[in-house]
This record gives structure tokens, C-alpha cells and sequence, in this order.
């Protein structure tokens, strides 16, 4: 496919209607022609077990076990088709809301927990599942995508013509953060370099409370095009869609052809956080209107029609959604605050001297504490 297309112009992709019914697309259908009734009844699993995820994330944060969380009720196609493209080899950098990403990549959901619990600041040793932590500096992480992308490139792990060892990036982020001039500079360096790295943006139709058009005059996916970046639109609550075109760029970044830029055209159901009143900005109507669009329904109405889809096999995601939110209470209520030195833990992944001098002064000034009060512990964060 050639550096000018396909433009949003023509229309978005979609395999599979709001009704459930098969779409073919001469360009896309391929990347979705192996998929087995198998593989769409995990698609729906996986989609189901993130959003009850997700609502009990929210109970507990309504409850003051979490400070914050960030929803994805809506998005689960866009996320679980785009995350079922990946392999091994390819590594994800997300923001905060790719609950579903994360799910494909073997990640505990739970262990995500953590930041929004406060015990967590940005460190984890991403290696076993390639998935970057939870980036909430708005549109930053686009720019460590591109400089990953470049370095997989670097170490001739893309275009090498060996398909267990090539590999690309995919950059998540919303219609807000290309607002943002990281993204601007990211888009440009990876054009420029050739790097393999997808962007992927979830058009969820609001920049927490702007509208998509506060942010772009034009389509967000006709904007890589002037960065010379292949762009293309899908509908980001076919989940059947959603892998055929992540697929379609991951092969293309893969294979050396360089960046892609994939607006997936979706809906959040849910407040932009869960400290957002979105009944300020947007109206009931428009909401009933996503709402027959919903991701998982769409994919049921396909699956049942079809006869792919028993009530056993249901019940069984049903009791596997239960087990995880169970397990999710349980685990985030038995929580303890860890050693503020934990700070210093995974910055590097080698020993670095700065980081080494600094858990040495933060010891000591810890320990300060200790020695004024005649050897009883104190709290230096609450102390400050």
C-alpha cells in the first residue's frame, strides 16, 4: 500500500455491522480470513472479562480503595481486536486506559491496580509481556514509542526476513493527546527515520470534556498523511475490524515499509475518569445512540447468529469474570504500603549511580526521623 492511502475519505473499515452481520472489504477481510469461530468466542470472552474488570475497578474506587480510575467501557474492540494482531516480538507503549491491551499481553490486571492505588510510580519490568506501564502524562509516551521503534530497527530486529524475530511498535493514545506536541514530534521522527511503530488512536469522541472537533478540523486519520504516514480509519467497536487493520499495519511496520497511523472511530461510555461528570458535556441521546454500537453486543448478535456461541461456554466466562473481580477485592483491600524506598526499585534496568546516590540521601533522610524522635519510626511523606 503506498504512502498516500487509504484516506478516511473513503469511508470507515468495518467487517461487522452494529447488527452483527458479516461485511466484506477487499483490502482488510484477508487479515481476517484465519480467524476461527475459536478466536471470536475469545475475542467476546476477553472483551466481557475486561469490562466486568472495569466496573469493579470503579466500585472500588467509589468506595476510597482507589484514588482514581480511568474507564474503558466502549473501547473493548478497538483494544482486545487490536491486541489479539500482536506477537512476541512486538512491543506496546500505552496511556492509562488500555485495560484490554493489557489483558492480550498476559498482564494481571490486577497488578495495574497499583498505580491507581498510589503504591505504584511508573516502574515495572515490562520484558515478559512487552507492554510498557501506564503512561499519564498526556501524549509523552509517543515519544519513547518512536525512539523504542527506532532502536528495534537499530538492532535489526524489523525487516530481517526471520517472522519469529521481527517486531513493531504500537502507541496508544486518544483523540486528545494528538493536540499534544509530543505527538507532533513523534509522528515526524518516525516518519522521517522509517521506524516501525504504529500509532493508535482510540477516537473515543472527547478529549475528557472537548469534543474530537476542538481537536482537529479534519479526520484525525488524514492528518498522517502529512507527516507521510499511511493512515487509515476503522471502526473501532468491530472488534473483527479492529485486528484485520492492526494486523494489516503491524505486518506493514514489520516488514520495513515504516510507520502507520490507525484512527479507531469508538465511543467511551463512561466518564473520562472517575473524577469527570461527563452529563456536563454530552447528552443522553448521543449516549443511546453508542449504546446500540456496543462492542460486545455486536460481536454476541455475529457469534450467536451463527450458532458459535452456548450457553455453557457463556456461563463459563460469566464465572471467570466473577473469579477475577473476586480476586480483584480481595487482593487490592489486602494491600500494604510499601517502603517509600521502593521509589528507586526498576528505574533502570541496570545498576545506575544517580539513582544509587539518591536511594542513599532519601535513607538517610529517612533515618532522620528515626534519630530525632529518640529511634521511633516516622512517616517522611507524612512528615513533609
Amino acid at each position: 500500500m503506498d504512502a498516500t492511502g487509504p484516506l478516511s475519505s473513503d469511508g470507515l473499515v468495518q467487517l461487522l455491522t452494529p447488527e452483527g452481520d458479516a461485511v466484506e472489504d477487499s483490502t482488510y477481510s484477508p487479515y481476517a480470513a484465519h480467524l476461527t469461530p475459536d478466536d471470536l468466542r475469545a475475542f467476546w470472552r476477553d472483551m466481557t472479562v475486561v469490562r466486568a474488570f472495569d466496573k469493579e475497578a470503579t466500585s472500588l474506587q467509589r468506595q476510597g480503595e482507589l484514588g482514581l480510575w480511568v474507564q474503558s467501557w466502549g473501547q473493548e474492540a478497538a483494544q482486545i481486536g487490536s491486541g489479539h494482531a500482536l506477537r512476541g516480538p512486538d512491543f506496546v507503549f500505552p496511556s492509562y486506559r488500555e485495560h484490554g491491551v493489557a489483558l492480550t499481553r498476559d498482564v494481571d490486571l490486577v497488578e495495574v491496580l497499583r498505580i491507581f492505588r498510589g503504591l505504584q510510580h511508573g516502574a515495572w519490568t515490562p520484558q515478559d509481556h512487552g507492554f510498557h506501564l501506564y503512561t499519564l502524562v498526556i501524549g509523552a509516551h509517543a515519544l519513547h514509542a518512536t525512539g523504542y521503534a527506532m532502536a528495534m530497527d537499530f538492532d535489526g530486529l524489523v525487516a530481517s526476513g526471520n517472522p519469529e524475530r521481527d517486531g513493531a511498535v504500537v502507541c496508544y493514545f486518544g483523540d486528545g493527546a494528538t493536540a499534544q506536541g509530543d505527538v507532533a514530534e513523534a509522528m515526524t521522527y518516525a516518519s522521517v527515520h522509517n521506524a516501525p511503530v504504529v500509532f493508535f488512536v482510540q477516537n473515543n469522541q472527547f478529549a475528557i470534556s472537548e469534543p474530537t472537533s476542538r481537536q482537529s478540523r479534519v479526520p484525525i486519520a488524514d492528518r498522517g498523511l502529512g507527516y507521510g504516514i499511511p493512515s487509515v480509519r476503522v471502526d473501532g467497536n468491530d472488534v473483527i475490524a479492529s485486528h484485520a487493520v492492526t494486523r494489516w499495519a503491524l505486518e506493514h511496520a514489520r516488514s520495513g515499509a515504516g510507520p502507520v497511523l490507525v484512527e479507531a472511530l469508538t465511543y467511551r461510555m463512561g466518564a473520562h475518569t472517575t473524577s469527570d461528570d461527563p452529563t456536563r458535556y454530552r447528552s443522553k441521546a448521543q449516549e443511546a445512540y453508542w449504546a446500540e454500537r456496543d462492542p460486545i453486543a455486536r460481536l454476541e448478535a455475529h457469534l450467536i447468529a451463527r450458532g458459535e456461541l452456548s450457553q455453557e461456554f457463556r456461563d463459563q466466562v460469566t464465572a471467570e469474570a466473577d473469579a477475577l473481580c473476586e480476586r480483584t477485592r480481595t487482593t487490592v483491600r489486602s494491600w500494604e504500603r510499601p517502603a517509600l524506598a521502593t521509589m528507586f526499585d526498576d528505574v533502570y534496568a541496570l545498576p545506575h549511580a544517580t539513582v544509587d546516590a539518591e536511594r542513599a540521601w532519601f535513607e538517610r533522610y529517612e533515618a532522620s526521623f528515626a534519630d530525632a524522635t529518640g529511634g521511633a519510626t516516622v512517616d517522611a511523606g507524612a512528615a513533609r
